[in-house]
């Protein structure tokens, strides 16, 4: 553009230069500078690299330091606690991931230095909080004690750690960070002066993390020669120790069984638990061996579990609501156990729907029978003393709808077992069997100047006893039928079963009326002159109805003697004579039939031997004795033919 001189006209616009054509080429030459480092730069930064991982290496390696004066520093931190500690080995620092001390041959004692040892031996390493020890405090962060002996507190009043357990106590009752985080120990014995209360091989956890006031432990050791698994989940320590409640959740695994509880804890006026829990036992004396103590009649039992509501208060441990299984037998009540320094006392109330008592009948055989040995002979008598049955006291009570004893199936059981020092009385108040009423009672006691005799006292009565039907219970032929009642009374004392079975006292009666015996028709036999009608349908429609059958029985010395065994039909009469041996456990018995009074005076009579083992009885011909003068008054007398012959299951027919 052009003005009135002629020139043309310059904008001052026409001199700008566009700020992103300029500004491109310097950044061109900027970028080479911006991408590389000089020598000198590079040089230093791998030397500041150098020293740091240097300085953190040597910060992680341990460096000796003075023992007494690192030894003195801490117990600064532990007087606190009611502790002091001393070393006799060398001790080491580290100052990385965290300041650790480390001592050897330790000894820590009360709060003032040179008392009795708490814990001596073995190694302490103790992390230190390092803003604390910035400020020259042993504010200890985590323990952990290897191959040392703890000496445990011999009662709760020992003066030895009544001032540290005092103080522990109210650190922990505090909270927060008063108190270690981790508390470790590996290989660490347990010594006490109150036997079987130590243990060794403790491996130990006790872990407060930091976002959680709930403590968790974690241990095992070995115990009374038992390794043991332990584990305390969720336990809110300073809670416990201020008296408030906590919960808890406990596991514990032994060799021969396991116990798992969860609840709430409390400290407030005792110690206490209530909550759920669940105890399982393969071998019940190995398990109160392990514990430490006894129940009765525990050899009776191996597998047990327990599993209920159940509440603590001292040393009662009580069941509000109970299951109880032992093997395939469950049985619910309630019950609790009472752990005295003498003895454990239990007491329960238990019923079930069904009930098999074979397998205690046959721990029972176990104790006080006998069994046969490998070559058929029988054992030596085992003895019969009641210490390993009475280390507990035992109040149970039992009731069932059924209960089985192999293929006898009892009804309405109600039963008792009372267990004192030296006695076990067992009283069975109700059962019915067969239309019968069952009622006994059986007392043990502990006698002689050394308590290794037994006296044993027992009766029992029944009613209505449906006989035959019993009879096909147990297998066997239904050889005799009608209702028989019954009553016992027997005592005797020993030092071993054969002793027992010598020594047996007391009487013993049964009678059936209105009976009959099935398979054989006596009347015609007596008519036959003692043949057997011939073939077997005779043999199985024979019948003899009677009136009474009746045998009474006196024991003395173990020979019961039969002193009255009669039986009355319509035609005839029996009487039966002997004796039943309890050590031998054999019978010698005689039985004559003859026609009853005012019937055939000229019919002859019969006579049979019983003899034998109890599982071999053998009935035979009884020999043809000589016949006394005949009276016209007297009567007939029996008379036994040649002729007779006993089948082989005779026996059954023996009134």
């Amino acid at each position: 553009m052009q003005d009135g001189w002629g020139e043309p006209e310059t904008s001052k616009d026409a001199f700008v230069v566009p700020r992103r054509a300029y500004a491109a080429p310097r950044q061109a030459r900027d970028v080479p500078a911006r991408s590389a480092m000089s020598p000198r730069r590079l040089l230093i930064a791998v030397g500041l690299a150098s020293v740091a991982a240097l300085v953190a290496g040597l910060a992680t390696l341990p460096w000796p330091v003075g023992t007494p004066t690192a030894a003195a520093f801490v117990s600064r931190g532990l007087r606190e606690f009611g502790l002091a500690l001393t070393a006799e080995g060398a001790t080491t620092m580290t100052l990385l991931p965290l300041p650790r001390l480390s001592f050897t041959r330790t000894r820590i004692t009360g709060a003032q230095a040179g008392g009795p040892a708490l814990i001596e031996g073995g190694s302490l390493d103790l992390d230190l909080n390092p803003l604390a020890l910035l400020s020259g405090q042993a504010d200890l962060g985590s323990v952990a004690l290897g191959g040392a002996t703890i000496h445990m507190p011999d009662g709760a009043d020992d003066p030895r750690w009544a001032e540290p357990a005092r103080r522990i106590g109210a650190r922990l009752a505090q909270g927060g960070t008063n108190h270690p985080r981790r508390i470790t120990l590996s290989g660490t014995t347990l010594d006490s002066a109150n036997p079987g209360a130590g243990a060794q091989a403790v491996d130990l956890t006790l872990a407060w993390p930091i976002w959680s006031a709930s403590l968790d432990a974690a241990a095992t050791l070995t115990w009374r020669g038992a390794r043991t698994s332990v584990a305390v989940v969720g336990l809110r320590a300073g809670d416990l120790l201020a008296g408030a409640a906590s919960p808890f959740a406990l596991n514990a695994a032994w060799p021969t069984g396991s116990l798992s509880a969860d609840g709430t804890a409390t400290t407030a006026g005792g110690f206490a638990m209530q909550g759920r829990g669940r105890v399982e036992t393969r071998s019940l004396s190995e398990t109160m061996a392990w514990i430490g103590g006894d129940v009765a009649l525990a050899p009776f039992i191996r597998t047990l579990v327990l599993d209920g509501r159940f509440e603590t208060a001292g040393r009662t441990l009580s069941f509000s609501s109970l299951r109880a299984t032992l093997g395939d037998d469950v049985l619910e009540g309630a019950g609790s156990m009472s752990f005295g320094e003498a003895r454990t006392a239990v007491q329960a109330t238990l019923a079930a729907d069904s009930l098999n008592l074979a397998p205690l009948l046959g721990g029972l055989m176990q104790v006080f029978g006998t069994a046969p040995a490998d070559d058929g002979t029988a054992e030596p008598a085992r003895p019969v003393a009641l210490a390993p049955l009475t280390g507990g006291d035992l109040d149970l009570r039992i009731s069932a709808a059924e209960s089985r004893i192999g293929p006898v199936l009892l009804s309405d059981l109600a039963a008792s077992v009372l267990v004192r020092p030296g006695s076990i009385e067992v009283a069975l108040n109700r059962a019915g069997l067969q239309g019968a009423t069952l009622k006994g009672r059986v007392a043990l006691s502990a006698a002689g100047a050394d308590g290794g005799e037994t006296e044993v006292k027992a009766q029992g009565a029944f009613d209505r006893l449906d006989l035959g039907s019993l009879l096909l219970d147990l297998g066997e032929a239904r050889w005799v039928l009608g209702g028989t009642q019954g009553q016992f009374t027997l005592e005797s004392s020993g030092r071993d079963t054969a002793d027992l079975a010598a020594h047996v006292a007391g009487r013993a009666g049964f009678t059936i009326d209105g009976g009959v015996l099935a398979g054989i028709d006596l009347v015609d036999v007596l008519h036959r002159n003692g043949a057997i009608a011939p073939g077997a349908l005779a043999r199985r429609n024979g019948r003899t109805p009677f009136e009474r059958a009746a045998i009474a029985l006196r024991f003395a010395d173990g020979i019961g003697e039969i002193g009255e065994g009669t039986l009355k039909t319509a035609s005839l009469t029996g009487i039966l004579r002997g004796q039943i041996s309890l050590p031998a456990r054999s019978v010698s018995a005689r039985a004559e039939l003859g026609p009853k009074a005012g019937g055939d005076p000229g019919r002859p009579g019969l006579a049979f031997e019983i003899v034998g083992p109890w599982d071999a009885v053998r009935v035979r011909a009884a020999q043809k004795a000589a016949e006394p003068e005949r009276r016209d008054e007297g009567p007939a007398s029996l008379h036994v033919p040649t002729s007779v012959v006993i089948p082989g299951t005779a026996r059954a027919y023996a009134p």
